[in-house]
């Protein structure tokens, strides 16, 4: 007969974070599980998996001291919930949903499952809405649109944080100028950075419109697998019932993915590519799926997951998926780091899948295409030039490489460098971009229209 209190003495086994449980009832996936010790303190756990009458268990907390004759398993019936509240904005939270930040205890108006849901695709309203995030290389050329996934892709010793911390307390939507409500999530982060950030916030005043989830390198990898799970319902709980815009940020997905994989080892599940689990990419994609807009709804949610690629190798899994999953990336490019240039915006390979839907009449400027375009080409031609330069010599390029190579100089310096705490408008990103248009001879603007070239080209150009 099952146990009323459904509380057992039977592990058997205890291997990295994980506990096997025997003679288990009625116990089901994304259960809640209490392990108490002899001394009387409670750890807390999850079911991870159920095969038949034995329950596999993570233990958020980790497994260090234990051992499988000295520790009681409760189940509690009930997947792991986070008590919502509009109290929330403005205070830290550690991993475990608790409160780190000497404040009040949260009183919540309900609790959520944090696993949610997917959005259906059919509820989905298409993003079109532009987000002046303050950066010319995303809201000129890469424009992140509200209800958007667009991650930013770095990689060790870059100022991904800094450039996460100026998105957050920079973004607004265009049309009403509103502030985003933002829901900050930090894996596996060393102290320094979590002290970075909370400093960074409350000196801007952003930490009054943000809730942030900080889980730090030396607490437990298991309750990296939760976190972003629980920001998430944060913010679907801020979008979807206070009708707030929420930007959600997600550093580092990396960090995340590693303790996927320790997990997965201690499971002895068959490894997948580079160690990791063959379900890396549907797992993401449980994460990464719950951005977006919803008919009928005035929030939405819009998600920038940072995630550092080891050894800067854009062909690693965890890109890779990430890339496959999401609407386009910001790549962060170390040469550019080295010369001294913030933000160190790779522009030519980064992407936003969703920009041609959030620029143009009524949502940025009439030109904002084809300057885009236009940038795009002549600073691609001026790097090609460059590298022939390097191989062949100056002598080999042409006039009007000369002039391309000293265009693509020009843009790194003016375009792509600006201040940590510069918020440029869109029409000044535009003006830049003309500017530095002005450059080159009206001739070799081939992507742009000549209404637009008559009306916003420097007149003390060539």
């Amino acid at each position: 007969m099952q146990n009323i209190m459904r509380e057992y003495k039977t592990v058997r086994e205890i291997a990295g974070p994980l506990m096997l449980v025997d003679d288990v009832e009625g116990v089901t996936y994304g259960e809640l599980a209490d392990i108490k010790l002899d001394d009387g303190t409670i750890r807390r756990g999850r079911v991870l998996e159920v095969h038949g009458n034995k329950a596999m268990v993570q233990v958020f907390e980790g497994t260090r001291g234990l051992s499988p004759g000295d520790v009681r398993v409760k189940f509690l019936a009930k997947g792991m919930e986070l008590g919502m509240s509009i109290d929330m904005l403005g205070r830290v939270f550690d991993g475990s949903g608790q409160p780190i930040d000497d404040g009040p205890p949260i009183i919540p108006e309900k609790y959520l499952n944090v696993n949610g849901n997917q959005i259906n695709p059919y509820a989905r309203d298409y993003p079109n809405e532009f987000i002046q995030t303050g950066i010319s290389t995303i809201d000129l050329l890469n424009t992140l649109v509200r209800g958007q996934k667009l991650p930013l892709f770095s990689a060790s010793g870059l100022p991904h944080s800094r450039i996460a911390a100026q998105i957050a307390r920079q973004a607004t939507v265009l049309k009403t100028g509103e502030k985003f409500a933002v829901v900050f999530a930090a894996m596996g982060i060393t102290f320094e950075e979590s002290e970075f950030f909370i400093a960074d916030f409350k000196k801007t005043g952003a930490i009054e419109r943000s809730v942030l989830f900080i889980n730090l390198a030396d607490d437990p990898p298991i309750e990296r697998l939760a976190l972003p799970r629980m920001a998430l319902t944060t913010a679907e709980f801020l979008a979807f019932e206070k009708d707030m815009h929420v930007l959600v940020i997600l550093t580092d997905i990396t960090n995340y993915c590693e303790a996927l994989r320790e997990i997965s080892a201690a499971r002895k599940e068959v490894p997948g590519r580079r160690g990791y689990p063959g379900y890396l990419y549907t797992d993401l994609s449980t994460i990464y799926e719950r951005a977006g807009r919803i008919k009928g709804k005035k929030g939405s949610i819009t998600q920038i997951p940072v995630l550092t690629m080891p050894e800067d190798d854009k062909t690693h899994p965890i890109p890779d998926l990430t890339g496959y999953i999401t609407e386009g990336q910001i790549i962060i490019l170390r040469p550019l780091h080295t010369q001294g240039i913030y933000p160190p915006v790779d522009v030519l390979p980064s992407l936003s899948r969703l920009k041609d839907k959030g620029i143009g009449v009524g949502k940025t400027r009439e030109d904002h295409a084809d300057v885009m375009n236009q940038l795009y080409s002549a600073y691609a031609h001026g790097k090609n030039a460059r590298e022939l330069a390097v191989v062949l010599g100056e002598s080999a390029l042409t006039d009007e490489d000369i002039l391309f190579v000293k265009f693509s100089d020009a843009f790194e310096d003016k375009f792509i460098r600006q201040g940590e705490y510069e918020n440029r408008t869109i029409e000044e990103s535009l003006h830049i971009g003309w500017q530095l248009l002005g450059m080159l001879p009206t001739r070799l603007l081939k992507r742009i229209r000549n209404e637009f070239i008559e009306k916003y080209y420097p007149q003390s150009s060539n």
